[in-house]
């Protein structure tokens, strides 16, 4: 500053001596246009090392240090292999693909057994057939496996089979113990056995049933053309009677208790029948039975409460009875009557009946006015089932 008077100093800056030189012209630069500034383009600046190469960098450091360690004692040959296996097996790390997780394996379904139409057997070995599921189908390593359960006891192997091209796989000839035997079946592939398969049962059973007779008794003698043969054997086998007398033969099913009641034709004369039962497994037993037909035949006895009638006394009550018995001379119930009355002068008088418990049938009727003096027929006709038909008849008479 420079003084312009006593106590005051100038404001105005002093000029540089002159050098001979124009003072240089301050220039604002242009502001760059629209075109321009739109297709400008950031300058991309690195970042930094990527962190693969850092890694690389702090081995390489550590690997450095390690071999100026060593480097006296000559273990820098050791140090540079040491440090190429790090960085090849870090490196190789890096890039390789990496391996798929290994496909958990899964036990599959489990087989089933072929149920036998009938469990019961009389054979020592049975031919069991296996069906495995159809994803195992084809699966060389996978085998099947039968299991057979006895009473009381554990689980044993019995056989083992590879599985083929189809489902259906049969285990021959598996021997059976006596009594109940219960099998079950497994699949065994990579996964492992899977749970066993549902029972199923055979019976192996060689005893003869046992055949009781209830009726009639061997050596009975039956007033009738046929027979009905009662008694009891094993539940569900097969009864066939057979007369050798006269061929006839007749064939039922035991019920589930074992009783059976079968009816065979018979001859005049004696009968030599058979009765033959065959069990579930197949055994037979059969029983002799003879049986003689009788000469008895059915019987009818026609009662009337009247025998005559006073035509002055017309119209008259008149009841009609009949007492039927069996070739036995047994009083038959359920039999068929035919009343009939015939007097002369009026229609006919019919009326149908059946006999109670006691082989007892009854009429009630009237003779009206207008009979004629004369006789006609009271009637009766029985017919059965078993036994056939008879009838028996009286006379009515009608007077002055």
């Amino acid at each position: 500053m420079t003084n312009r008077g006593p106590g005051r100093l100038s404001q105005v800056r002093p000029r540089p001596p002159s050098t001979g030189r124009p003072a240089p012209i301050k220039v604002r630069p242009r502001a760059p246009s629209h075109t321009r500034l739109a297709s400008h383009r950031q300058v991309e600046r690195p970042t930094g090392i990527p962190l693969g190469g850092r890694l690389l960098l702090v081995l390489g450091v550590l690997a450095l240090g390690g071999a100026v360690l060593y480097t006296a004692s000559g273990g820098l040959g050791k140090v540079a292999t040491a440090f190429a296996s790090t960085v090849g097996g870090f490196v190789g790390s890096l890039t390789a693909t990496p391996s798929p997780s290994p496909t958990p394996l899964v036990i599959g379904a489990s087989p089933t057994i072929e149920s036998p139409q009938e469990p019961y057997t009389n054979l020592a070995t049975v031919d069991v057939v296996v069906v495995v599921p159809a994803d195992a189908v084809g699966r060389t390593p996978t085998k099947v496996r039968l299991y057979v359960t006895l009473p009381g006891k554990a689980p044993k192997r019995m056989a083992e089979a590879s599985v083929g091209a189809i489902p259906r796989i049969v285990i021959p000839s598996v021997k059976l113990a006596a009594g109940q035997n219960d099998f079950t079946a497994t699949d065994v592939g990579p996964a492992g056995e899977t749970p066993p398969s549902a029972v199923v049962t055979y019976v192996f059973d060689q005893a003869a049933p046992k055949v009781t007779l209830t009726s009639p008794k061997d050596g009975a003698t039956v007033n009738k053309a046929t027979v009905t043969i009662t008694g009891k054997t094993q539940g569900r086998s097969v009864v066939f009677a057979h007369n050798g007398s006269n061929s006839a033969s007749a064939t039922v099913a035991a019920s589930a208790d074992g009783a059976f009641s079968v009816v065979l034709a018979l001859d005049p004369g004696t009968n030599a029948i058979t009765i033959q039962a065959t069990d579930p497994a197949g055994n037979i037993a059969a029983v002799p039975l003879t049986i003689r037909r009788g000469t008895g035949k059915l019987s009818a006895n026609l009662g009337v409460s009247t025998y005559r009638f006073s035509r002055a006394s017309l119209p008259s009550p008149l009841t009609l009875s009949v007492l039927v018995t069996d070739p036995d001379g047994t009083p038959l119930p359920g039999a068929r009557v035919t009343f009939s009355v015939t007097i002369p002068g009026v229609p006919p008088i019919t009326a149908d009946r059946t006999t109670g418990p006691d082989g007892r049938a009854e009429f009630r009727t009237t003779i009206p006015k207008g009979a004629m003096v004369g006789s006609g027929p009271a009637s009766v006709l029985v017919t059965t089932t078993d036994f056939g038909s008879t009838s028996d008849r009286t006379v009515l008479t009608v007077t002055k």
